[in-house]
């Protein structure tokens, strides 16, 4: 393939300033048109003119309370020492007549007493205590809105309060922006239509345009799919050319990187003009702005986290500026950061974060970067921007984050910065079940780094399995050294074997530590710190044996899952994790140690909602079950304190 089959990227722009190109060429804000609908389908439309009150409301003088009406005047000189009588009925002649909330004031009276403040005497008299003030418990007509008086102006997005608010005043109809009508096209060979079960091998489901369609669905759009277009010029530019003469915009999914596969750009220049190629934003650098005889036409990247992240930046505003809204401004927070994220200078980047609140701090830990891993945006609380020209963020910086989520579920998240261990994925699946739905934001950096976390207040708990070499005990020589000062509880969470992860049928016949040294055996180890590091570390020095005879020692991943993933791949032959990540992947697996997997909680921490959930988790029936049918798990002491004096 040469450098001529692919696409070249026009220019990086800002993303400040890519749509403002594109409006710059598109009179955005007059594509719609009006239309008018039923008020009460009104909630969520966009009003199109100001609207004025019909009627008044209430249209007429109206009963706020169940009573009596009367003619004030009737009433003056009651006392407590001096009642007055008065004549009572249901229809005129009365100086006081029955009425309920809601009904019509007689033209003749002008105020009502309650119900509890009568006394009925027996031959149809009424005893008041205290005189009536005109308009007492009257509805006047005009109370809430009078006649020509403003209801809601133009350009508002209507709440169902506001439909109320105009029917009340006469609106049985209104006029309102047609709900922008935007194309769908998902492109690619590799893609399928989401069917059961697993797809065959080089396809993916296509998920890009149900994510999308229901963002715009939120925002106020109607959207149409196509089907699924391959990799063909000619079909896709039948496609584009149509959708672009039957809507207000059209978004394609995929082809706009620099492939040799990827026709979005040359088919928007054959049939219009592309403004943007390329936006100083990481994930969503590929997005495409072009028009086409006046419609907008957007390429997103067929990274599912890039079009995600290019819709929020990018189309997001564009619809609001259809529908003649204002920029939507994001809700932000201030956090800090768990740990130091360097970057490249040239791109902003959009880091999804995980959140919770520490002693008062907002805490952000990052999740992967990866833009084809749509689960980050499942398991991210917000987002940080990254300036284009920044080289990163350092550990301890206090930046603003987008908020995703409600701040209330982000103050019941709970943080576990530690050692990685399936289970957890567990517990956070069950959580909520106990009490209020809660998030278990958990961080992979190690025992060490765990307990690291705890002494600097970053976190809720740790999970840490630390074997001290001299003593061979777990997690409790740790606590007494680094977190001394501090109340501390232990609770196991699972014992679990740790063992050597092989391929499928242990080709090279791996049984043992010892086998680590052979030359044909290539071996993936943990990062420093982790307690699984520890152990081999440990293993290697009762053994007699040399980590520098084994090869890959210093090849590390953060998890027990990138361990697993690394043999699957062939990219090792071995490396040394839980039985349960074996069994994930269908991987060979020889046991070796057993060890207690443990968690540390400043023991203030046990009153927190999410705490508090997590260890009602960790001590019900359903998830030791579920925990030991992992493979290579024991819950035979799983939420038991563990003494830290002897």
């Amino acid at each position: 393939m040469n450098r001529s089959e692919r696409n070249i990227y026009l220019e990086k722009t800002p993303l400040a300033d890519a749509l403002d190109r594109l409006i710059e060429v598109i009179d955005v804000e007059n594509i719609l048109t009006e239309e008018i609908i039923p008020t009460v389908d009104a909630s969520g439309r966009v009003t199109s003119e100001a609207l004025f009150a019909k009627i008044s409301s209430p249209h007429y003088h109206s009963s706020a309370m169940d009573g009596v009406a009367v003619d004030s005047k009737d009433t003056l000189g009651a006392t407590e020492s001096s009642p007055l009588i008065l004549t009572a009925g249901d229809g005129p002649g009365h100086q006081a007549v029955y009425i309920n909330t809601g009904m019509p004031l007689p033209e003749d009276k002008n105020a009502v007493i309650m119900v509890e403040d009568i006394h009925e005497l027996d031959d149809g008299r009424i005893e008041i205590v205290s005189a009536a003030l005109p308009y007492q418990h009257v509805r006047a007509v005009g109370e809430d809105i009078v006649a020509t008086e403003p209801v809601v102006g133009p350009g508002r997005r209507l709440r169902p309060y506001d439909v109320g608010a105009l029917i009340g005043a006469g609106h049985a109809r209104v006029s309102v922006k047609k709900l922008p009508v935007v194309s769908l096209i998902p492109t690619g060979d590799e893609i399928i239509e989401p069917t059961d079960g697993v797809p065959p091998a080089g396809k993916v489901f296509e998920s890009n345009t149900a994510v999308i369609s229901a963002l715009l669905g939120a925002d106020g759009a109607e959207t149409r799919r196509t089907g699924i277009v391959g990799d063909d010029p000619d079909a896709l530019t039948k496609a584009v050319s149509e959708a672009a003469s039957s809507s207000d915009l059209v978004i394609v999914f995929a082809g706009s990187s620099a492939g040799s596969r990827d026709y979005t750009r040359s088919i928007i220049e054959s049939l219009g003009t592309v403004l943007v190629h390329g936006i100083a934003m990481m994930p969503g650098k590929p997005t495409i702005l072009g028009e086409i005889d006046g419609t907008p036409v957007v390429g997103l990247p067929g990274y599912p986290v890039s079009a995600v992240l290019s819709y929020r930046f990018v189309i997001r505003p564009l619809i609001h500026r259809m529908l003649g809204l204002p920029e939507p401004i994001d809700d932000t927070m201030p956090v800090t950061v768990l740990r130091d994220i360097p970057k490249k200078t040239g791109n902003e980047e959009l880091l999804r974060v995980h959140i919770a609140e520490i002693d008062g701090r907002f805490i952000a830990s990052p999740l992967p970067r990866g833009a084809g891993n749509i689960t980050t945006m499942v398991r991210a609380d917000g987002i940080i921007r990254v300036g284009a020209m920044s080289e990163g963020l350092k550990k301890g910086d206090t930046v603003p984050a987008v908020i995703l989520k409600p701040t209330a579920d982000i103050l019941n998240s709970v943080m576990i910065v530690g050692s990685h261990d399936v289970s957890l994925d567990l517990v956070s699946s069950l959580m909520g079940r106990f009490r209020l739905p809660i998030s278990l934001a958990s961080v992979n950096v190690g025992s060490l780094g765990g307990i690291m976390a705890l002494k600097n207040d970053e976190c809720h708990l740790a999970g840490s399995h630390l074997l001290d070499e001299k003593t061979g005990l777990y997690n409790v020589p740790a606590i007494k050294r680094y977190l001394k000062d501090r109340d501390i509880s232990l609770v196991t969470l699972a014992h679990r074997m740790q063992g050597l992860i092989v391929k499928k049928g242990n080709p090279l016949n791996i049984r043992k530590i010892e086998d680590l040294m052979r030359e044909d055996v290539v071996f993936v180890n943990r990062q420093r710190g982790s307690g699984t590091r520890i152990l081999l570390d440990y293993l290697l020095i009762q053994g007699g044996l040399r980590a520098s005879d084994i090869a890959g020692y210093d090849r590390e991943e953060f998890t027990h899952m990138n361990v697993a993933v690394r043999v699957a791949s062939g990219r090792a032959d071995c490396g040394l994790g839980i039985q349960a990540a074996a069994t994930a992947l269908d991987l060979d697996f020889i046991p070796v140690e057993e060890e207690r997997y443990d968690l540390i909680i400043p023991t203030r921490y046990r009153t927190h909602p999410g705490v508090a959930s997590l260890l009602e988790v960790i001590v019900s029936s359903e998830f030791i079950n579920r925990l030991e049918s992992l493979g290579g798990y024991s819950g035979r002491d799983t939420g038991k304190d563990i003494p830290l004096e002897p």
